[in-house]
């Protein structure tokens, strides 16, 4: 989520960045050339004033250079282009030049320095010049008239180079860009830490319901600030959480207190069919056959009440040598084999894992049980152990029918055994016992098929220390 939100927030920031980045910057660049314009209006307003008692020279010809007024215009202006490397001029409204710097500069036929001449004839002052971008090398032309008598005699032309504002115009952008980056770092880092208190919250409630999903219901979400809609997300999800503990503890409890409660009077039940048997005669059939239910009634509930022990106990665990347990459990059950015609054989190298060791022990009990109970005579039981870089693992193998792909799918489930199996003894709860022993102490049990025949049930441990 946080890769989601953070680019959102990002671009947002830069969007607001530069919608008021980029009106800055134009007006940056339309100040500076708007002073430049300030100042050749000054100066030019300066040179008309000097030029409005310039006497007049003959229609077609030069002033003569005699008129103290005209050398001092001509010097101004030459000192000025001397000066700033701008072109200036005063111009007849004959286009013949009253004074001009350089000297070699004239009035052009076309282009901008006509086009503000033109205007200023009207009596008036030219308009601006269009605005100059860093990246154009234009060049900004100003035009004042010299007025007098109420007459228009002559106009003052002058014509910058934009170089030196073009140069403080984009000075003034790399300061605005600069400050925008620092802005646009600070708006990261403000969308890191925001992000980072929006999110904490869920990311503490995801890893509490992963953790109550994979059965530690006493997960809680811990406080983590955050904004107020959140804390109280995380706070109705402990309530839940505390009353669905509390119904599956009530139901485990249930369970096994029915489980106990009935052993009793089934207990007693079984007693009086076999005081009652004494009395039929031998080998009667239907007295045999209700002995046989009321044992696997005693089966069963004994294999409930050990379930709701299974998930309700809290695993002890610790590093245990997984092949030696192993190979205790193979030398257990070795007999049974034996006698049933069966070969138990056990490779079961030191291998190291976190378990509780004699939850681990109850489930391979359940294994090697169901694996031996299904093995034919001559048949073969094999149990290995291996392990990689983070899990130990036991693989118990047989040679018995084994099972379809549809069974596998429902293979240690409650109560659930194959009907090829229900002539078998047995109330198909070994598996799910087994199940939930090795759940409980973050182990698994998996199961599969065994080439050529047979199935294979492999248990998982992990190698690494549980988190605290």
């Amino acid at each position: 989520m946080r890769a989601r939100l953070l680019p959102l927030l990002i671009v947002l920031m830069a969007a607001v960045l530069l919608a008021l980045g980029v009106p800055l910057a134009i007006s940056v660049a339309a100040a500076q050339q708007q002073r430049v314009v300030v100042d050749r209006i000054d100066d030019t307003a300066r040179f008309a004033a000097l030029a409005q008692f310039v006497t007049d020279a003959p229609y077609g010809s030069r002033p003569v250079s005699t008129d103290e007024r005209l050398a001092t215009l001509q010097r101004e202006l030459t000192s000025y282009y001397e000066v700033y490397d701008i072109r200036a001029g005063v111009f007849y409204r004959n286009h013949i030049p009253m004074a001009n710097a350089p000297t070699t500069w004239f009035l052009p036929q076309t282009g901008e320095v006509r086009s503000a001449f033109d205007e200023a004839l009207l009596s008036r002052r030219s308009h601006d010049p269009e605005q100059v971008w860093p990246w154009e090398r234009g060049r900004l032309v100003v035009a004042s008239p010299v007025i007098r008598d109420g007459d228009v005699v002559a106009v003052v032309v002058t014509d910058s180079p934009t170089g030196p504002m073009r140069s403080r115009t984009l000075h003034g952008w790399l300061v605005i860009g600069a400050g925008e980056a620092a802005a646009m770092l600070l708006a990261v880092g403000a969308a890191l830490r925001l992000t980072g208190w929006v999110l904490r919250p869920v990311r503490v409630l995801d890893a509490t319901t992963h953790d109550i999903a994979t059965g530690r219901l006493k997960s809680r979400v811990a406080p983590a600030g955050g904004p107020p809609e959140l804390r109280r997300l995380a706070k109705s999800f402990n309530e839940m959480a505390d009353n669905l503990e509390d119904v599956l503890v009530r139901q485990r409890a249930f369970v096994a207190d029915a489980s106990h409660q009935l052993r009793n009077p089934l207990a007693a039940l079984l007693l009086r069919i076999e005081l009652l048997a004494l009395e039929l005669p031998e080998g009667n059939e239907e007295i045999a056959s209700v002995q046989a239910e009321g044992k696997r009634l005693a089966r069963v509930l004994d294999d409930l009440l050990g379930l709701a022990l299974a998930e309700h106990a809290e695993p002890d665990l610790q590093l245990t040598d997984i092949g030696a347990l192993a190979a205790e459990r193979v030398a257990a059950w070795a007999p049974t084999a034996e006698a049933k015609g069966v070969r138990l054989i056990g490779q079961c190298p030191a291998t190291t894992g976190w378990a509780d060791p004699v939850a681990l022990s109850s489930a391979l009990d359940a294994v090697v049980d169901n694996a031996v109970k299904f093995t034919p005579p001559e048949g073969t039981v094999r149990v290995t152990v291996a392990s990689n870089g983070t899990t130990a693992t036991v693989v118990v193998t047989d040679t018995g029918p084994g099972l379809t792909d549809e069974e596998l799918t429902r293979v240690g489930d409650r109560f659930w055994r194959s009907g090829r199996h229900q002539n078998v003894k047995g109330s198909g709860l070994g598996l799910s016992i087994c199940r939930a022993l090795l759940e409980a102490g973050g182990g698994s049990i998996a199961f599969g098929h065994h080439a050529p025949r047979g199935l294979k049930v492999t248990v998982t441990v992990p190698r690494a220390a549980p988190a605290a």
